[in-house]
């Protein structure tokens, strides 16, 4: 299956449901065998990480976007989902966002306008 930018508009909403903030969509397609997106949010606290992380395990299959796996729980910390093989989703906190910088080490991927998917 592929995600195409549909669903990718339709997870940022269910991500957006439960206030996740500084959201950030990489297109890892061209620079990574791994996954083809990778989205990364912030929870305010690990309550609020474990909200969004089940929000998305409720929704994304309703989506058509099976949830694999999922790791992280139940310190939430920051939670790691993968989806699909397409899609990588990680929910972290303020501090776990800023000590590892996941969008430095994908630098060279192009992050995705919100504003584009529509």
């Amino acid at each position: 299956m592929e995600i195409d930018q549909k669903m990718l508009t339709e997870v940022i909403n269910i991500v957006e449901d439960k206030k996740g903030g500084d959201i950030t969509l990489l297109n890892l397609k061209s620079i990574s065998v791994v996954t083809d997106y990778c989205l990364i949010v912030t929870g305010n606290s690990t309550t609020q990480v474990k909200a969004i992380t089940n929000h998305l395990e409720e929704k994304l299959p309703e989506l058509g976007i099976p949830v694999l796996h999922t790791e992280g729980l139940p310190d939430a910390k920051w939670v790691l989902m993968d989806c699909s093989g397409d899609l990588v989703i990680h929910v972290m906190t303020s501090d776990q966002r800023e000590f590892y910088q996941l969008e430095r080490l994908w630098k060279d991927a192009q992050v995705i306008s919100f504003a584009g998917l529509s």
